[in-house]
């Protein structure tokens, strides 16, 4: 159960492709147009309800519940040496050096 005033992240579709306009490209159309949006929850519900949200703008989105307490799950992958390398190379092209940051 996730409880009145969480932080949440929602999602709806807003237009199915039957709907899309037809000025869009073709593998456009084929697709719904999708909304992902965070707010705070309106009233305790379980995942996978459909949900009222309050977003940072004041705004009333209804949605389904997707996750409490979202958060950034991407990363810029493992470590890559040679960047380190390419590093201070540019230092020294543009600085002279790491001395001179």
């Amino acid at each position: 159960m996730v409880k009145k005033s969480t932080w949440v992240l929602i999602h709806r579709n807003v237009l199915e492709p039957s709907e899309r306009v037809p000025q869009v490209p073709d593998d456009t159309k084929k697709v719904p147009l999708e909304l992902w949006t965070k707010g705070y929850l309106q009233e305790d519900a379980n995942i996978g309800d459909e949900v009222t949200v309050l977003t940072r703008t004041k705004r009333i989105e209804k949605g389904t519940l997707l996750e409490a307490a979202p958060y950034y799950k991407h990363d810029f992958g493992k470590f890559v040496p040679e960047l380190i390398t390419i590093s201070e190379q540019v230092k020294e092209i543009l600085f002279g050096g790491a001395d001179n940051e």
